[in-house]
């Protein structure tokens, strides 16, 4: 058996990883479903391990030590993204539509709680099988997955995986036609006027976008690389102790949290005094290059096997899921968010990314836009919220469900 420390681990998921990007290029079924490419190049390795598995054979032993510090250095770019100046953007449409997001990761837990019962499952198997895996999608499903272990969900990480990955399917395949329903049936049209840059409030370059790298000398992009791969480890530095402290006071937290909203305070910080000069470009590339490695060598060693005999309870309850989530969408989401062609297309994204992930809903509505028009207020919304907003929301309702039904 070959035996990889974790250097050479996580070197073997980067090779998988270019694999499932090349894959994705290749099958255009994958790209239409915005399946994620360390999906793709984890699974290989996990469908291969399982085929072993039927000889008895264990070809290959993961040492996954950096896959926490990758993980934790994802959420931590994601709390740097959690500006209070993009709220002043549609500020009121944002909080209401984070408002929507939030509450129906409640409602998934409740309905996941109620299924798994009925199936005779751990009422925690709901929740790794709602919010967890829906809203939360791969990266958080992994990620709380070793608190389920512990709780008793026996195959969290399996269990987490298969839901995450159906849901990003019905996503994907659910969103386009809703709105499309809503757009056609209702006759509903595109604004006439598109100015919505005159009415965004000022606010400091970071709230907006990264600086134009292109601008800069290599020399300077490389310490504003630096710099931010250091705020980083400083912020997951401060955050283990806070997540510490939180745990010492007997909440059940994933690791991320602390760090996260360490992060979070540099960002805003840095908004309104510019102590550091943030490249959020560069937290951007750190932070995704650090998502993809977490996923690929997290599935990597993935027991598949545990799904055995979950498949009708897995079924059943994203079916009655989806169905959850258009009849929100319906009403109240599209009461609420205005009735019109731009609530319709936010609708289709917020399908996307509560049953999927991000890329699925700007998957979702860029296709509708290509065929409709354009839909400036969705494309300010949807992303803010599906992006890092619900990341932090959802992380306190699944902490307070973890919490309460152990």
């Amino acid at each position: 058996m070959l035996i990889l420390d974790p250097v050479q681990t996580v070197a073997c998921g980067g090779l998988f990883l270019i694999a499932g990007y090349a894959i994705r290029a290749r099958v255009p079924l994958l790209s239409r479903f915005s399946i994620p490419a360390p999906v793709i190049g984890g699974l290989l390795v996990a469908l291969a391990l399982l085929a072993c598995r039927q000889w008895n054979v264990t070809p290959v032993r993961f040492d996954t030590t950096f896959q926490q510090p990758l993980m934790i250095a994802f959420f931590t770019a994601i709390g740097f993204n959690a500006s209070t100046s993009l709220l002043k953007v549609s500020g009121r449409q944002i909080v209401l539509f984070l408002g929507l997001a939030t509450g129906l990761a409640v409602v998934q837990n409740l309905v996941g709680i109620g299924l798994a019962t009925a199936f005779g499952l751990p009422p925690l198997f709901g929740v790794i099988t709602g919010s967890v895996t829906l809203a939360g999608g791969p990266a958080t499903g992994l990620a709380f997955a070793p608190l389920f272990t512990q709780a008793g969900v026996q195959g969290a990480p399996s269990v987490a995986l298969a839901n995450a990955m159906a849901g990003i399917i019905c996503g994907s395949v659910i969103g386009a036609p809703l709105a499309t329903m809503l757009i056609e049936r209702l006759k509903l049209r595109t604004p006439q006027r598109l100015d919505v840059a005159e009415s965004m409030p000022a606010m400091p370059p970071p709230a907006l976008v990264a600086a134009a790298a292109s601008a800069v000398s290599a020399e300077e992009q490389a310490y504003a690389g630096l710099r931010s791969f250091v705020l980083i480890l400083l912020a997951m530095g401060i955050g283990a102790w806070i997540s510490g402290g939180l745990g010492a006071l007997g909440l059940t937290l994933p690791s991320y949290i602390g760090a996260m909203l360490v992060g979070a305070l540099i960002r805003n910080l840095d908004d309104h005094l510019g102590w550091f000069g943030l490249s959020l470009r560069s937290i951007d590339i750190i932070g995704n290059a650090s998502l993809s490695l977490f996923l690929v060598v997290a599935l990597m060693n993935l027991h598949l096997w545990d799904l055995a005999g979950l498949a009708m309870p897995l079924l059943v309850n994203l079916g009655v899921q989806s169905i959850v989530v258009v009849a929100f969408c319906c009403w109240p989401l599209w009461w609420l968010m205005g009735r019109d062609y731009d609530a319709a297309v936010m609708a289709s994204g917020f399908v996307g990314f509560m049953l999927g992930t991000t890329a699925n809903a700007m998957a979702v509505m860029s296709s509708l836009t290509e065929r409709f028009g354009p839909a400036p207020r969705a494309f300010l919304v949807a992303p803010i919220v599906g992006a890092f907003l619900i990341d932090f929301t959802n992380a306190i309702v699944i902490t307070f469900f973890i919490n309460g039904w152990r």
